[in-house]
C-alpha cells in the first residue's frame, strides 16, 4: 500500500488536479438523502396526541405518532430567553440512546414559561410571551406554526416532510425466541416485527461508495424536518460552502451539504460540502429577521425551495403592478443522517436580535491577540531556519511590517506533531528568540493524525492510554495521512482533550517559547485513503459511532489546542489557532480560513461571501489565502489580492510547496510598493480592528459586513469593517473603474483617500489604478487609527492616535476607542480602557464607558482630522482637570478638511475639544 500513498502524495504535490467530483457523494449517492428526498409533501404520517400534552413552568412535552409503524416520537417545545423557541422531536422509547450534541451550547439555555391560551380536538394554542407571540400546534396532521398577530413567521412541518427513522433490530439477524425476564424486550420483538410492513430500501442496513462500505450497524437513523418562511425571498448562511452570499434554490440540484471535508482545489458556485459546517440560516425580510440553528453534527443536506425563484425582476414587478397577491416564500428542508431533531429558532426581529440569541447560544468570537489582527506570511514551507531567517529580514529591508511568520508540516521531523526536523530546524529557541527580539510571533501546525511509529513519544503515549479513534471491530483506527499510517485521537473524550493541552507546555513542546502559536489543519478530519477523503462513519467514540460526530471532530481538535496555550502560560495569555474544520461554536475558540483555494480571479472575488457568510453564523475571525494556494497568481491579481486581504479579518499569505516563491518584494519595486501600501493600510487600522472584534467579543455582532439586498431593500450590515467602513476590493482582471453602491438616503460617504464627500444611496462609478482601494467612511463615524507603522503591532504599542471625524448632515459623528495590553485576559479583570468619541454641538469629546475598568496607556492623540468640517475661528481643549488650551489647526476649503495637529491629550483620559 505504500507504493499508492507514494503515488497519492507525489499527484498533489504535482498541483494539477481540480477537484475530482467523484470521490465525494451526491444525494443520489447518498443512500439516507436519496430516500429522504424522495418522500412526498403533502403526505405526512405524523399526527399529535393531544391527550398526552404535559406542560411544566419550563417545557412542553407531546407525543407523535407515525400512523404508518405506529412508531411513537416525543416533542418537547421551550421558550427560551431572547425571543428563542426550541424544539426538540426524539423517539419515546428508543431501543438506545440517540445522540444528542455536547459541549458547543455554553451553558443550558435559560427558559421561561408557556402558558396555554386555548385548546380543542385540533389542536392547541400557546403563548410565546412576547407581545402577541404564539405558538399553534396542529394535531392531524402535525403541525407547528409560530405566529406574530395574524402573521406566520414560520412553521414547521407544514410540507409533511418531517421523517425520523426509529433505531430497529435488523430482521436477519434478530432471533424471535424470548430468554429475558425484561419486560421491554418483548417491547422491542413488537416493535421490530413491524419491520414487516416497511419497504426496506438498498443502503439501509450497508452502503457501499466507491471502494468503501459503511456496515451501518444500528441500521437507518435520518432524520428531516421541512420549515416554511412566509414572506421571506431570501435565505443566507450554513457555510461553509464557495458560493454566493444569498443561498440558492436546489430544486434542480443536490440540496447543500453539511459534511467536513478534505475537498482537494474545490470548485465555485455549487453546494459541494467543504472543510467546515455551520448548521445555521438567517433569513430576512423588509420586516423581520429569523434564524434556524439545526443541532446535528452527523452529515447534513438542506433543500431550499422559493415560489418566487426563476421570476426575472421584469416578472416581479408585473406581479406588483398587476397586484398580485401572491406572497414570497421560501421553504427550507433539513435531513441529517442520525441523532435527534433539535433546533433553535431564533424570532429577531432584527438582524442585530439574531446575533444576539445566536450567540447566546454558542458565544461569541473570542477576543483574539491584537498582534493576529496584522499581517500573518506563510508558505508550504519555509526550508529552514536561514530561510525564516532571510524572509523576516526582507520585511525589514523593504519595510514592509508583519507580525507572524508560519511554518507548514515540513518543518517537523518526518511529519511528528510536536517536533522539528534535526537538520533544518536545530535550534528552534534561537530562531524563536530573533523573531521576539524584534517583536514578532511564529505559528507552527500541529495537525491531528497522529505518525504511527514505535519510536515517537506522542503515539506511544496516546496508544498507552487508549485515546485512539477504534475501527468498528474495537482495534485503533488507522489511514493515510501525511507521515503514512496515522491513528487519530479521539478528541470527544474529556480526558484526550486534557492530555492534548498538556503536550503544549514549555516542558513538552521541545523548543516551543511563548511566541510560538498554533495551526490545526487537516482537522476534517482527512484521511487520504478513507471514504471522501475522511474517516469511516462506522469508526467508534466510546458509545457513538464516527457519523453520530463527524462534524464536531474539528470543533474538538482546536478546543483542545486553544486549552493547551491557554494553559501553558497558567491561563495568563490568550490564544491564537487557526482552524480549518469548523462547527457551530468555533468562533470561541479562534480563527478558520477558506481552504486551498486557487490563484484565480473568482477565487478572490468568492473569498468575500464565504467570510461574510461565516459572520453571519457567529465566525468573524476569517480570511482566504492571499495570492491562492494553488497555482501561481498573475501580479496583478496578486496585489488587488492583497489589497481585498487587508481589508479582511484575518490576513495571511500561504502558498502551496510546488508554486514559486512569492514574498511580497520578488514582483518588481512597483509592485512590492503597492503591497506594500496595503499592508501599510491595514495597520494604520488596527486600532479600529480592534475595537471591532472587541465588540463582536461583547456582543456576537460579526466584524465583516455587507450591505445586503432584498430586492429594493438594503439590510444595513455593511462589509466588511462594521457599519462605519465600506470597501469595495477591485476584483477583476484589467479592471478601469467599479461601481459600489453608497447606502443610505440621508448618508454621506468620504473617500478615505482623497477626503471627497458622496451622497448615499446611488451607485457611484469609481475609476482606478493598480494603486486603488476603493474604502468610504461613513459620515457620522469616528475611527482611530495609528499613522506610525513599524515592523510589527507590538512596535506600535504606545505610539499616538489619530482621529478621523466623519460628520453627517445633522454635523454629528459618534465612535469607540479601546485599548487594552494586547494579550492577556486582563480585560476579563477590568483591565482596559473603553471610551466613546463623540462628536455635537460643535465639540468633540472623549467619555468613559467603562467606569469600573482600570487601565493606563502612554499613547495620546496626536492629530484630530474633521472630514466635511467648516473652518473654526478657534479651536481649544478642555481636560478633566479644567485646564483650556488653544489648538493649532490647519483648514482645506476645497475639501472641507479640518486638521488638528498636536493636541496632545492621553489616550485614556476625558478631554473636550470645541469648535468655534
Amino acid at each position: 500500500m505504500a507504493p499508492l500513498l507514494a503515488l497519492w502524495l507525489a499527484v498533489c504535490l504535482s498541483g494539477t488536479w481540480a477537484v475530482d467530483r467523484g470521490n465525494f457523494k451526491t444525494c443520489e449517492q447518498s443512500a439516507f438523502c436519496k430516500r429522504q428526498r424522495a418522500l412526498k409533501p403533502g403526505e405526512s404520517p405524523y399526527r399529535a396526541l393531544l391527550e398526552t400534552m404535559e406542560l411544566t413552568n419550563t417545557r412542553l412535552t407531546l407525543q407523535l405518532i407515525n400512523d404508518n409503524n405506529k412508531v411513537r416520537l416525543l416533542l418537547e417545545l421551550y421558550r427560551l430567553q431572547g425571543n428563542i423557541t426550541r424544539v426538540k422531536i426524539n423517539e419515546l422509547k428508543p431501543l438506545k440512546p440517540r445522540y444528542e450534541v455536547p459541549d458547543v451550547l455554553i451553558r443550558e439555555p435559560t427558559t421561561e414559561p408557556l402558558s396555554v391560551l386555548s385548546q380543542d380536538e385540533n389542536g392547541v394554542v400557546l403563548s410565546l410571551g412576547v407581545e402577541s407571540q404564539r405558538v399553534i400546534i396542529s394535531a392531524r396532521p402535525f403541525r407547528l406554526d409560530i405566529m406574530e398577530g395574524s402573521d406566520v413567521l414560520m412553521s414547521l412541518n407544514s410540507r409533511g416532510l418531517l421523517a425520523f427513522e426509529h433505531l430497529r433490530m435488523r430482521k436477519d439477524t434478530f432471533s424471535y425466541k424470548v430468554t429475558s425476564t425484561v419486560a421491554s424486550v418483548w417491547d422491542n420483538i413488537k416493535r421490530a416485527t413491524k419491520e414487516e410492513e416497511e419497504k426496506v430500501e438498498e443502503g439501509m442496513w450497508e452502503e457501499t461508495f466507491k471502494s468503501h462500505t459503511d456496515s451501518k450497524p444500528n441500521g437507518p437513523s435520518a432524520i428531516s424536518l421541512d420549515f416554511s418562511l412566509p414572506g421571506v425571498e431570501h435565505v443566507y448562511g450554513i457555510p461553509e460552502h464557495a458560493d454566493t452570499l444569498r443561498l440558492k434554490t436546489t430544486d434542480n440540484g443536490d440540496p447543500y451539504r453539511l459534511y467536513n471535508l478534505d475537498v482537494f482545489q474545490y470548485e465555485l458556485y455549487n453546494p459541494m460540502a467543504l472543510y467546515g459546517a455551520v448548521p445555521v440560516m438567517l433569513a430576512h425580510n423588509a420586516q423581520r429577521t429569523t434564524g434556524i440553528f439545526w443541532f446535528n453534527a452527523a452529515e447534513t443536506w438542506v433543500d431550499i425551495s422559493s415560489n418566487t425563484a426563476g421570476k426575472t425582476v421584469f416578472g416581479k414587478m408585473l406581479d406588483y403592478v398587476q397586484g398580485s397577491s401572491e406572497t414570497p416564500q421560501t421553504d427550507v428542508r433539513w435531513i441529517s443522517e442520525s441523532g435527534i431533531i433539535d433546533v433553535f429558532i431564533m424570532l429577531g426581529p432584527t438582524p442585530k436580535d439574531v446575533f444576539s440569541q445566536y450567540a447566546s447560544l454558542t458565544g461569541t468570537q473570542s477576543f483574539p491577540p491584537l498582534a493576529s489582527l496584522g499581517y500573518h506570511q506563510c508558505r508550504w514551507n519555509y526550508n529552514d531556519q536561514e530561510d525564516v531567517k532571510s524572509v523576516d529580514a526582507g520585511f525589514d529591508e523593504h519595510d514592509i511590517p508583519y507580525d507572524f511568520i508560519w511554518l507548514d508540516i515540513e518543518h517537523t521531523d518526518g511529519k511528528r506533531y510536536f517536533t522539528w526536523d534535526p537538520h533544518k530546524f536545530a535550534n528552534p529557541k534561537e530562531m524563536l528568540q530573533g523573531l521576539m527580539d524584534k517583536k514578532r510571533k511564529m505559528v507552527a501546525i500541529v495537525d491531528p493524525h497522529i505518525k504511527v511509529d514505535s519510536n515517537y513519544k506522542i503515539h506511544n503515549e496516546i496508544r498507552s492510554r487508549g485515546f485512539y479513534v477504534k475501527n468498528k471491530d474495537g482495534g485503533d483506527y488507522e489511514g493515510w495521512c501525511w507521515p503514512g499510517s496515522a491513528g487519530y485521537p479521539d478528541f470527544t473524550r474529556a480526558d484526550m482533550r486534557a492530555w492534548w493541552a498538556s503536550m503544549f507546555a514549555y516542558d513538552q513542546y521541545e523548543g516551543a517559547m511563548e511566541n510560538m502559536y498554533t495551526w490545526n489543519d487537516m482537522n476534517e478530519p482527512s484521511v487520504f485513503n478513507g471514504p471522501e477523503v475522511t474517516m469511516h462513519k462506522d469508526a467508534v467514540h466510546g458509545a457513538w459511532e464516527h457519523r453520530d460526530i463527524h462534524n464536531l471532530y474539528g470543533f474538538y481538535v482546536q478546543m483542545a489546542t486553544a486549552e493547551g496555550l491557554i494553559q501553558r502560560s497558567g491561563g495568563v495569555e490568550r490564544p491564537f489557532v487557526l482552524t480549518r474544520a469548523f462547527f457551530a461554536g468555533s468562533q470561541r475558540l479562534g480563527a478558520v480560513w477558506t481552504g486551498d483555494n486557487a490563484a484565480e480571479w473568482d477565487h478572490l472575488k468568492v473569498s468575500i461571501p464565504m467570510c461574510l457568510s461565516l459572520g453571519l453564523v457567529g465566525i468573524s475571525f476569517c480570511g482566504a489565502d492571499i495570492g491562492g494556494f494553488f497555482k501561481s497568481p498573475s501580479t496583478e491579481l496578486l496585489v488587488r489580492w492583497y489589497q481585498a486581504g487587508a481589508y479582511q479579518p484575518f490576513f495571511r499569505a500561504h502558498a502551496h510547496l510546488d508554486t514559486p516563491r512569492r514574498e511580497p518584494w520578488l514582483f518588481g519595486p512597483e509592485n512590492t510598493a503597492l503591497i506594500r501600501e496595503a499592508v501599510r493600510q491595514r495597520y494604520t487600522l488596527l486600532p479600529y480592528w480592534y475595537q471591532l472584534f472587541y465588540r463582536a467579543y461583547l456582543t456576537g455582532e460579526p466584524v465583516m459586513r455587507h450591505g445586503l439586498k432584498w430586492l429594493s431593500v438594503p439590510l444595513m450590515v455593511n462589509f466588511p469593517s462594521g457599519r462605519d467602513l465600506l470597501v469595495h476590493p477591485v476584483t477583476e482582471e484589467g479592471a478601469r473603474g467599479v461601481t459600489a453602491y453608497l447606502p443610505g438616503k440621508d448618508e454621506v460617504w468620504f473617500d478615505v483617500h482623497t477626503f471627497q464627500k458622496h451622497n448615499g444611496a446611488q451607485n457611484l462609478y469609481i475609476p482606478v489604478t493598480m494603486s486603488s482601494i476603493p474604502v468610504f467612511q461613513r459620515g457620522g463615524s469616528i475611527i482611530p487609527r495609528k499613522l506610525r507603522v513599524r515592523r510589527s503591532s507590538t512596535c506600535m504599542e504606545h505610539d499616538p492616535y489619530t482621529l478621523y471625524v466623519a460628520l453627517n448632515l445633522q454635523r454629528t459623528a459618534e465612535g469607540e476607542l479601546y485599548i487594552d495590553d494586547g494579550h492577556t485576559f486582563n480585560y476579563e479583570k477590568k483591565e482596559f480602557i473603553y471610551r466613546r468619541l463623540s462628536f455635537a454641538n460643535n465639540a468633540l469629546s472623549s467619555v468613559n464607558l467603562a467606569s469600573d475598568a482600570q487601565f493606563t496607556t502612554e499613547s495620546w492623540i496626536e492629530r484630530i482630522i474633521m472630514l466635511g468640517a467648516s473652518k473654526p475661528s478657534k479651536v481649544t481643549l478642555r481636560t478633566a482637570d479644567g485646564q483650556e488650551s488653544q489648538l493649532e489647526f490647519d483648514f482645506d476649503a476645497s475639501m472641507s478638511v479640518l486638521t488638528v495637529r498636536k493636541p496632545g491629550m492621553n489616550a485614556g483620559a476625558d478631554w473636550t475639544v470645541t469648535f468655534q
